[in-house]
């Protein structure tokens, strides 16, 4: 990850840069990710059945 991304996922992430000293940038990119995974539909929270792994 390059420096300018990092500031604009603080960016997105409304990361004031104090905090940033209190974070790494693991901590930063999972929480840009989870930020994403909110506006996932909601067929993706179901468990797998036996017939989807048979179709994998």
């Amino acid at each position: 990850m390059t420096t300018p991304l990092l500031l604009l996922r603080c960016v997105q992430l409304g990361i004031h840069i104090s905090e940033l000293e209190l974070l790494t940038i693991g901590t930063v990119n999972d929480m840009y990710t989870e930020l994403h995974r909110d506006d996932t539909p909601e067929e993706f929270a179901r468990l797998p059945l036996q017939s989807d792994y048979d179709r994998f």
